[in-house]
């Protein structure tokens, strides 16, 4: 059996996570789990025309013909989303020793057009997440959520955060705030973050095309789920040619559940327009290839993509970080012990070390001994 921890896994919220622990001023209009009739319970959320339907959330596990959106009630799904005790059991099962651990109804609330709303949802949901994790603080390793309002008080959230005892903070991909991520307004954000220790986190399905998560995509409905990293990768092109990594060497991030495979080309991409289309296309200056920068500032996460094993030696490996995804429909649970033995079967075993378990305990700063 491999040692591995899964550096992405997921909460799935339960009723109370918000209307129990969120601001008074806004329970009334907190995100809430309802019954539609046709449709199952589903997890409303004001002001938003998108609601979360139990039945993709916690599909780990499942066959394909069973995968559906509709039909799924909250009792029907994975008990460890909620409870720490089936969680640990879920993690024995499946051969893994902890889990960094985001949210669920929290990624479709980074969509959210109301700041002020966003803000209130992700403090409620920090709140619920710090006694979800106390049980097995080495084994649920939570990700703080912060609205980004400002510069300014995303620092401040970022304290909070840390002292709340969670291992980073995941950022909405869209800025709410007046400049994107590549702004020097952004610039004391970044230097609380590296002075904190605090790995920053860009979760695919966060930054959609428009304010309302609706992803605008071409042809039959299953092509849209080819498109869905394009937002992580746009957001890392932000960053390195937006000059963020140059102005803050210290500074790491992490790409998350966006797959891996496509690096080494996207690496090539970016060195290509920079070397020939730098000097009429706008960018910061860069002391060096924009290859170098994502190569030594971003971490990606992955699941079973076998190409991210396959061809780790044209990426950093020192940066790459498998993952489980569990619940989710994506997830490897319960069989992530045979897909490792088989994609895993000619690698290097320094490189599959880093890969399953090195690189996420040096990012996170996490026992060795876990």
């Amino acid at each position: 059996m491999e040692y591995c921890i899964s550096a992405d896994s997921h909460i799935t919220e339960p009723p109370e996570t918000y209307v129990d622990h969120i601001d008074p001023g806004y329970r009334d209009r907190a995100p809430h789990l309802a019954n539609v009739e046709g449709v199952g319970d589903v997890f409303v959320i004001d002001g938003m025309r998108r609601s979360v339907p139990m039945g993709l959330v916690a599909a780990a596990g499942k066959p394909p013909e069973e995968i559906r959106i509709k039909g799924t009630t909250f009792d029907e799904i994975h008990k460890g989303g909620w409870d720490p005790a089936y969680r640990l059991a879920d993690q024995d099962r499946d051969g893994v020793s902890a889990e960094i651990i985001y949210p669920t109804v929290g990624m479709v609330l980074c969509n959210h057009p109301d700041p002020d709303y966003k803000r209130a949802c992700f403090q409620a949901y920090n709140r619920w997440l710090e006694g979800y994790c106390d049980p097995a603080p080495e084994r649920l390793l939570g990700i703080g959520q912060t609205a980004l309002r400002s510069p300014q008080e995303g620092a401040a959230d970022l304290r909070e955060i840390k002292a709340s005892g969670f291992r980073g903070a995941m950022l909405p991909g869209n800025s709410p705030y007046e400049h994107d991520y590549d702004h020097p307004d952004w610039d004391p954000f970044w230097e609380a973050a590296i002075e904190l220790e605090m790995p920053l986190s860009w979760h695919i399905l966060t930054g959609s095309q428009d304010s309302l998560g609706q992803h605008q995509s071409r042809g039959p409905k299953l092509n849209t789920f080819l498109s869905i990293i394009r937002g992580c990768q746009d957001i890392m092109g932000t960053l390195v040619f937006g000059g963020v990594f140059e102005r803050h060497p210290d500074l790491r991030v992490v790409c998350v559940e966006a797959d891996a495979g496509w690096v080494p080309h996207y690496m090539y991409r970016m060195d290509h327009a920079f070397k020939r289309h730098r000097n009429w296309l706008s960018g910061a200056e860069l002391s060096k290839l924009p290859s170098e920068y994502f190569a030594e500032h971003i971490y990606v996460t992955f699941q079973d993509d076998w190409t991210a094993f396959k061809h780790a030696n044209l990426m950093n490996v020192e940066r790459l970080m498998w993952a489980t995804d569990f619940p989710h429909s994506d997830s490897t649970w319960p069989w992530s012990q045979e897909l490792l033995a088989e994609h895993t079967a000619d690698m290097d075993p320094a490189d599959k070390a880093r890969i399953l378990h090195g690189n996420v305990t040096e990012l996170y700063g996490l026992d060795p001994a876990v």
